[in-house]
């Protein structure tokens, strides 16, 4: 039964996977974005039959009414668009092969999986003539990959009609084995909050001339000497938040050695983190200070033309610690050191944190432990950019979480080659929504 029960999920999932739903920020199609909508219709009649149902170009806001009117209601979030697929894979990015114990193609994580199993768990308790107390949403994005205005208009829109949230759920960390190097098990990473966002330009200019007499320090010299610098992150303040400690001290158990002591007792450790942190990871590193990657650069049009201007773009993860304004302050000091002009091209938006000691954590918490009893609930920061930034508008507990248990390939596949999901954890997520939904 349970079998059956499984590879069930991995059909409708399947399906939903062969509907092509790339986001491009240079033509979005919204007919296919409206295409998938019918799909989900197909799939989820139950759901669509009782819950208002709202287009927004694109993305889609459904509404399930509770039988309590005075209750904040709660949100259940994931997006449809999804990123290019290119390169050589093992099974067509779009074919929703079923194969191996697996469903393969691009968005079996990122995130027609979670948005399957969420609306799948509202589908079955409707069916079981279940009605929740608070009002249920539900929101599905098709731009969250390119920038995530269908979000903010979304989030916009609910403010505008004063509605506020007791919770929101959207994607996020996963069930993994070994989140950072020494945590020996597997961990359900529930992300309480991201980094902010920003884009930069960085822009420097000179007379320009001819590449057979070059002077010193033209502007391309000028931006290699600023991004070397930078990269040293130097600039940018370093500091061990109450959650990172948090997540620390849940790990520590499962170390060894100097780490099981340091991560147990942070504080008396805390300059030693700070220091072997980073030198773990790249992910180890961000957790402590906001990020600075260089993305996008351009010079003089000529092989032998020496450019009037030259820039590269730089995108920032900024620290809830350091802040935006600070983190920008901060970097544009450094470029002006080398004569660069510092533009913000995308002034992005800053997110709140869930408390990890308050009652909304301790509810998915205890949801983790009810249907994941083997596996140790973690709070973090999240690097990566959610839709859910949007929404602390309207809420303030934002949770990011997708309760699928996945391994480093898995992981590693997010926006890569053979993006893929286990069968055998998609009844156990459904679950989780259904607890979620039931509980709240």
């Amino acid at each position: 039964m349970s079998e059956n029960r499984a590879m069930k999920y991995a059909e409708i999932l399947s399906k939903l996977i062969q509907v092509e739903t790339i986001s491009s920020r240079e033509h979005q199609d919204i007919d296919k974005f409206l295409g998938f909508h019918k799909v989900l219709r197909e799939t989820f009649p139950k759901l669509f039959e009782v819950a208002e149902c709202e287009e927004f170009d694109g993305s889609l806001m459904l509404k399930w009414k509770g039988t309590d009117s005075s209750l904040k209601p709660v949100l259940l979030m994931n997006h449809h668009d999804v990123v290019e697929a290119s390169g050589e894979w093992t099974h067509p990015a779009f074919s929703g092969a079923i194969a191996d114990g697996k469903v393969w193609g691009r968005g079996t994580l990122d995130t027609k999986g979670g948005l399957a199993m969420m609306m799948q768990a509202a589908e079955e308790l409707i069916s079981e003539g279940f009605t929740p107390k608070r009002d249920v949403y539900f929101v599905t994005a098709c731009t969250e990959e390119i920038g995530g205005e269908g979000g903010d208009a979304i989030s916009r829109e609910l403010e505008k009609r004063n509605i506020r949230f007791h919770m929101v759920l959207d994607e996020g960390g996963m069930i993994l084995p070994e989140p950072i190097g020494g945590a020996k098990g597997t961990f359900a990473m529930i992300g309480v909050g991201e980094k902010g966002y920003v884009d930069l330009k960085f822009i420097a200019k000179s007379n320009g001339g001819h590449a057979s007499a070059p002077g010193k320090n033209t502007p391309l010299v000028r931006l290699g000497k600023f991004m070397a610098e930078a990269e040293k992150a130097e600039c940018f303040d370093v500091y061990m938040s109450d959650t990172v400690k948090e997540m620390l001290s849940r790990f520590a158990p499962t170390m060894s050695g100097i780490m099981k002591t340091a991560c147990g007792n942070v504080n008396a450790f805390k300059p030693v983190l700070k220091k072997v942190m980073p030198a773990i990871s790249p992910a180890g590193a961000a957790l402590l200070r906001t990020t600075l990657a260089f993305t996008m650069s351009k010079g003089s049009d000529g092989t032998n033309v020496i450019p009037q201007e030259a820039w590269v773009v730089g995108n920032m993860r900024f620290s809830h610690h350091q802040g935006k304004k600070s983190s920008v302050d901060a970097i544009a000091a450094l470029a002006k050191k080398y004569d660069i002009e510092t533009i913000v091209t995308d002034d992005g938006i800053e997110s709140g944190i869930t408390d990890f000691k308050g009652e909304i954590f301790r509810f998915i918490e205890k949801a983790v432990k009810e249907i994941f009893p083997e596996y140790r609930p973690v709070p973090y920061i999240m690097n990566a950019a959610t839709d859910s930034r949007y929404f602390n508008r309207v809420c303030d507990d934002c949770i990011r979480f997708v309760p699928f248990k996945i391994n480093q390939q898995q992981l590693d596949s997010v926006h890569g080659i053979d993006e893929n999901v286990d069968i055998a954890t998609l009844a156990p997520a459904v679950d989780f929504y259904r607890y979620v939904i039931k509980e709240a």
